[in-house]
């Protein structure tokens, strides 16, 4: 019986984690964003979302500051593996991390 408890108790635990892992956020309306292989300007565009996408915020991370409709930030948030996106692009409804730091 100590089994299923485990079992019950560990699917119970990562459901959190499944409906945190498929949440999207919108992107500033009006504005196509391009998406970088890093955390800044500097970094080579490797697409471009059109205006009205939303993403999901996988992690975020530090980076060069941008400004724009949201404000100035200096996250990026990673929307896949090698994709990165300026917060200051995405309505996340804070100024700070709403996601676990990139390692």
């Amino acid at each position: 019986m100590a089994t299923e408890d485990i079992a019950i108790t560990s699917a119970a635990d990562a459901e959190p984690l499944a409906a945190q892992a498929l949440r999207t956020y919108p992107l500033a309306p009006g504005h196509n964003v391009n998406v970088r292989s890093g955390p800044g300007t500097h970094y080579p565009i490797v697409r471009t979302l059109s205006a009205g996408s939303s993403i999901p915020i996988r992690c975020q991370c530090p980076g060069e500051s941008v400004t724009g409709p949201y404000g100035t930030s200096t996250i990026w948030d990673n929307i896949a593996n090698a994709q990165f996106v300026s917060d200051a692009y995405v309505k996340t409804g804070s100024d700070g991390y709403v996601a676990p730091r990139c390692s």
